[in-house]
């Protein structure tokens, strides 16, 4: 109904109410009502609308990309992928877009999505360790042969070797283990090593320490440089020193270093482009 009739109808509904009133008075109080209900109010138009709007078409336009693409978003992830493959003699050190960081072995391989930091699905070939960002929201899912090892937050390894079977060794916090076509879960706590082989899946205990009983210092030292790759130089009086010290095998190098400094009072300063600590 336009405007025109609806004032029509309107004003028979009220011309019909019980004459209370004269003539004049209900005019006046139409004609009052009338002004008020139906009149048309100037709308201020202010220049940060504009921007508003604008920003919302962009943001709709962008967002609709996803929709006008053609192939399915779970195919495009597993075209869209990343290979980081171990083809030296060292270990590879990487950190994914998650910040998580990787160990990466020799002959090893990580291949994962471009939308990791979302999606924290990541197929392992070879040995590898990973130290986890915590993400409650997005569960980190290391696929390997048929196991799957779930976390939210830790550090552990795992392994492929040549005749298929899978280790998983947790350093910090819990993981999940499951296996293909199994319905039952393992969950495993620091120091326990989960193995499956052969169709069939296992928990034992493993060492996650290294220990240095009354040893010299510059064992430890070589500890260092076998594992994490750094060159490690002491002053000469301290070369001989002895240490008593339990190093998780996993354990951040530059809390090894600052442990090492406090105990003996030595500043350190660590050259990353040359890969070497200096003790002074």
């Amino acid at each position: 109904m336009d405007k025109e009739n609806f004032d029509e109808e309107f004003k028979k509904l009220w011309d019909e109410n019980p004459v209370s009133n004269s003539e004049s008075e209900k005019e006046a109080s139409w004609e009052q009502f009338h002004s008020k209900t139906f009149a048309e109010k100037k709308k201020k138009i202010k220049p940060w609308r504009y921007y508003a709007a604008a920003a919302v078409l962009l943001f709709v336009l962008i967002g609709s990309g996803i929709f006008f693409n053609n192939k399915p978003q779970q195919e495009n992830i597993i075209l869209a992928e990343n290979v980081i493959e171990n083809t030296s003699s060292k270990i590879k050190f990487i950190v994914l877009p998650d910040d998580s960081k990787v160990e990466l072995s020799p002959n090893s391989k990580i291949t994962y999505g471009n939308n990791f930091a979302l999606n924290r699905k990541i197929e392992v070939d070879g040995l590898v360790y990973f130290k986890v960002k915590k993400d409650k929201q997005h569960p980190f899912q290391v696929f390997c042969n048929e196991t799957t090892t779930t976390v939210l937050g830790t550090s552990f390894t795992v392994n492929e070797t040549e005749d298929e079977k899978v280790t998983v060794e947790l350093y910090e916090g819990s993981v999940q283990m499951n296996v293909k076509g199994q319905n039952q879960k393992w969950i495993l706590k620091p120091g326990e090593k989960f193995t499956y082989g052969n169709q069939t899946a296992s928990v034992t205990e493993f060492s996650r320490f290294i220990d240095f009983d009354n040893q010299k210092l510059s064992e430890v030292s070589q500890y260092i440089e076998e594992n994490y790759g750094y060159k490690v130089i002491l002053p000469k009086e301290n070369l001989d020193q002895k240490i008593t010290i339990r190093i998780n095998k996993k354990e951040d190098l530059k809390t090894i270093v600052q442990l090492i400094s406090e105990m003996y009072n030595l500043n350190f300063e660590i050259n990353e482009d040359l890969k070497q600590i200096t003790f002074q």
